[in-house]
């Protein structure tokens, strides 16, 4: 839960990075999402979701930048 907790940041880097990673959370509904998924198994409802994952390769790089350096961010 991003606002009251720790959190870890990532940026995942490869092709299909967005897609790929929004399969593997699931749906931003945790009671939506597939079974097997981060959402589905972790997340409490939508406001304590579990996990943040950019919905474009626009806002990655904006959210990337927001909590990386350009020095920290390798491609």
């Amino acid at each position: 839960f991003m606002t009251r907790g720790p959190i870890v940041s990532a940026i995942l880097e490869k092709e299909n990075a967005v897609e790929d990673f929004r399969a593997l959370i699931g749906a931003t509904n945790p009671a939506e999402a597939a079974e097997g998924t981060i959402r589905k198994l972790f997340a409490k409802d939508i406001g304590e979701n579990a996990v943040h994952g950019s919905d474009s390769d626009e806002n990655a790089l904006i959210e990337g930048s927001f909590h990386f350096s350009g020095r920290e961010i390798y491609a």
